[in-house]
């Protein structure tokens, strides 16, 4: 039994008229749920972005909503789904710092401070044996054992780790931080006296 064109543009209009008064009840509770993303995440354009996905993703699939329902409590589910599903993302993608920002941590601080670009020699000039000393005392006393075994005592990681009874995983990534604690120190002192 096929429907006559009288009653399918009766079916088309209704669901028209429904549409628009799910996404008018839905609009009505955009504070609320905005106040909900902004409790769960860390910063206000996160929370409009989060607010805006709910919406965008609830005006999508918004013959799946049961109207007499909670309409808040469906949106935040959304929102909250949304939200566990960004935090996994962000779990499987590492830090997108760019490497040459903390590599070329003290090269980049002379070149603001400089109006030609510096060469290592300058930098080298710039920097007395107490200068470094100075800066390595202010590396906080694990990252500095690990920068004084390898980068000064020439210490494989391996060996690192037995001296200091810590996991070769752990003097990587001190050794990687102390480094870059020690770069900035550097910096500042270069730039300090430049």
């Amino acid at each position: 039994m096929t429907e006559s064109p009288d009653t399918e543009g009766r079916q088309i209009a209704i669901e028209a008229r429904d549409r628009v008064r799910f996404e008018e009840e839905a609009l009505e509770l955009a504070d609320q749920v905005y106040r909900v993303a902004r409790r769960l995440v860390r910063t206000q354009e996160e929370a409009e972005d989060l607010v805006q996905e709910t919406y965008a993703r609830a005006f999508r699939s918004w013959r799946s909503y049961t109207p007499g329902t909670n309409l808040r409590a469906w949106l935040l589910r959304i929102l909250t789904n949304l939200n566990i599903d960004r935090g996994r993302r962000a779990q499987r993608t590492p830090d997108m710092e760019p490497i040459e920002e903390g590599d070329y941590y003290l090269y980049n601080r002379l070149e603001e401070t400089t109006r030609e670009n510096p060469d290592e020699e300058r930098v080298i000039e710039r920097l007395s044996q107490d200068d470094i000393v100075s800066a390595l005392s202010e590396v906080p006393h694990d990252f500095r054992d690990v920068i004084v075994l390898v980068d000064i005592g020439d210490f494989s990681y391996q060996e690192a780790a037995q001296i200091l009874d810590i996991p070769i995983g752990t003097v990587m990534s001190r050794l990687h931080r102390g480094r870059r604690i020690l770069k900035q120190q550097l910096a500042e002192t270069a730039v300090g006296e430049g």
